[in-house]
Parts: C-alpha cells; sequence; structure tokens
C-alpha cells in the first residue's frame, strides 16, 4: 500500500504531498541502490548502504544541488565532515543526474560523495521523502548508526529551511563512540 502525507512539505504556498512513512529512530534502515559518478575516474558505480556497513552514515536528502538551499546546506555539511570522527559517512542524495552531481561537486569543490537516485523512485518510497508534484526528493536529514539502525530522522516542511545540524551532528557523534 502506498503511503501518501500531505501537508507535511511545502515551499512558499505550494503544499506538496510526500509519498512513503517516515522513518523513525530504531527502525532498520533500507538498503538502497544509487549511483555515484567518481569525479576522478569518469565512472558510474552503484552505491548500496551496506557498503558502509560498520560505519556511522550521515544522509543529507535535499532537493536539488541547483536550488539555492540545497547547494548551501550540501557545502555546510562537506564543511562539518572534518569535525566528524573518521567512522563517519556522508552522503548527500538527490534525484539530481549523476553527471549533474559530478559537475556540480567539481565546480563547487566539496569531496563527501553526491548519490543519485535518478533511476527509481525506491529510494524516496522508501525512506518517504519522494514529493509526488515535482518527482523530487524532500529535504530531511538521517543518521544511521553502525548497525544499520535509524537513530535520528529530521524531515523539513519547509523545503526552504535548512536542517538541524548541531542536531545531527551530536547524533553522528554518538553514534561513533557507542
Amino acid at each position: 500500500m502506498v503511503v501518501e502525507r500531505t501537508g507535511e512539505a511545502f515551499e512558499l504556498e505550494a503544499q506538496l504531498t510526500v509519498i512513503g512513512s517516515k522513518l523513525q529512530p530504531g527502525q532498520m534502515a533500507p538498503d538502497f541502490a544509487l549511483d555515484y559518478l567518481n569525479p576522478s575516474t569518469s565512472g558510474i558505480q552503484t552505491v548500496n548502504l551496506t557498503d558502509t556497513d560498520g560505519k556511522v552514515r550521515l544522509l543529507n536528502v535535499v532537493n536539488s544541488l541547483d536550488t539555492p538551499v540545497c547547494h548551501v546546506e550540501t557545502h555546510h555539511w562537506d564543511d562539518l565532515q572534518r569535525d566528524l570522527p573518521e567512522n563517519v559517512v556522508i552522503y548527500t542524495i538527490s534525484m539530481d543526474l549523476p553527471y549533474a552531481q559530478a559537475r556540480w561537486q567539481v565546480n563547487e569543490d566539496t569531496t563527501h560523495p553526491v548519490l543519485s537516485s535518478h533511476r527509481s523512485e525506491d529510494f524516496g518510497r522508501n525512506y518517504g521523502v519522494l514529493i509526488k508534484e515535482w518527482r523530487l526528493l524532500q529535504r530531511a536529514v538521517m543518521v544511521i548508526d553502525r548497525q544499520n539502525r535509524i537513530i535520528y530522522a529530521e524531515y523539513l516542511p519547509d523545503q526552504m529551511r535548512e536542517p538541524d545540524y548541531d542536531a545531527a551532528m551530536e547524533a553522528a557523534r554518538q553514534a561513533a563512540i557507542s
């Protein structure tokens, strides 16, 4: 059964429908298979959640890297990654094409992996972030512990607002030392 959540996302006057159930702390994180175009090799590879088993993952989910808030937010996470333990991996995830993501990443000199869910709506549905009207992802931040359990989830209703960086960072730090 498809879950559609109305009234949980908006941008300015536009009310948006989000497909999928919100993930809650304590739930197991669904695996994913997303595209990553490695800027140094120009080759596309598939990245799965299980590729980083044993590490803490911070997922920065954005609408599109080419929008102002997503641009600022992704840069901010890139700057913050140096303040995290080495066993924490940050991924930015959008439905942008991997070629556009790689171009953005090179032009903006960011270093953490940017993953694309352009091939399928599965990530959006499974993580409860697929915006029906736009076929883009709702802004969200999730922290997944070393046992693949969600320990922090922030779904932002206002697509023009940045997440609570401090809360997500603290959750990632705590998971890294537990």
